[in-house]
């Protein structure tokens, strides 16, 4: 089903009024932020136990249901997330997605080295169990997927875009098949997660990054963007296969296509 793409349109002039009471209760929440990675959270103690999340989990959810509130967004699940510990696979078009994600279940997430340089940011995902990998680096893969089975043996969730960046105007791209020896090596499910931008139930693609489209600029564009839908699609399990971790990348892949291309109820 062809995906609903941003066409061009007359000047927004309720912009710059979004902006006016945006940006205070963005800062106010970045401030939260602060408070719960110096104060709440602790990666080492506090993990699901017999399904009920640790107090620690629930303020990352808070925070980011609030994040994704500031910015205009009404998030909708679908579906069951499965419980800990489990490696979440998802689809990668912005910077929310983590967000996204973490406002239904917090994990740990895999991401690209150059955050940890981040001023603040970096210092926040780092307590938040970010595990930070060097693109291109196959010593740094390995590390990664040692630290990665070490946190699912240790009952904790670990997310991951397997197309190993984020994809453009909608395109979901190959699944790499290696990031998921991590589930095989430590015996735990792998479950696909469709995160979805829609507006009246059909898939808006521009909320994610444009080509060539910086942090910064997409961060902006999407404070002063109109409300939108915003979706977290927790699918059907992929069954494991010590022989066919490629077949379990494409199966994931097909699922997420599916729920990205299906328009929902309005």
């Amino acid at each position: 089903m062809e995906a609903a793409t941003a066409n061009p349109a007359p000047r927004d002039r309720m912009r710059p009024l979004r902006y006016l009471w945006r940006v205070p209760l963005l800062l106010a929440n970045i401030v939260f932020a602060i408070v719960i990675c110096a104060f709440i959270l602790s990666w080492r103690g506090g993990v699901m136990k017999n399904g009920r999340e640790p107090f620690a989990h629930r303020s990352i959810r808070l925070w980011s249901n609030l994040q994704l509130k500031i910015f205009g967004f009404t998030v909708h699940r679908y579906g069951n997330a499965l419980h800990d510990p489990v490696l979440f696979v998802a689809n990668h078009t912005s910077w929310l997605d983590i967000v996204l994600l973490h406002s239904q279940r917090a994990a740990c997430f895999v991401a690209k080295a150059e955050i940890a340089r981040w001023p603040l940011v970096g210092w926040m995902a780092a307590r938040g169990g970010t595990i930070f990998h060097r693109r291109g680096n196959n010593h740094s893969l390995a590390s990664v997927m040692a630290v990665m089975v070490e946190r699912l043996r240790e009952g904790r969730a670990v997310a991951v875009f397997p197309e190993g960046g984020t994809g453009h105007n909608g395109v979901l791209r190959v699944f790499h098949a290696r990031i998921f020896q991590a589930a095989l090596d430590a015996e735990v499910p792998v479950q696909p997660v469709a995160l979805r931008f829609a507006r009246h139930g059909r898939r808006v693609v521009d909320a994610g990054f444009r080509e060539h489209e910086s942090f910064m600029g997409n961060f902006l564009r999407l404070l002063g963007d109109p409300p939108l839908d915003v979706e977290v699609h927790f699918l059907e399990p992929v069954a494991t296969s010590a022989d066919g971790r490629r077949r379990m990348a494409e199966t994931a892949r097909e699922r997420i296509a599916l729920a990205l291309d299906t328009d929902t109820p309005a």
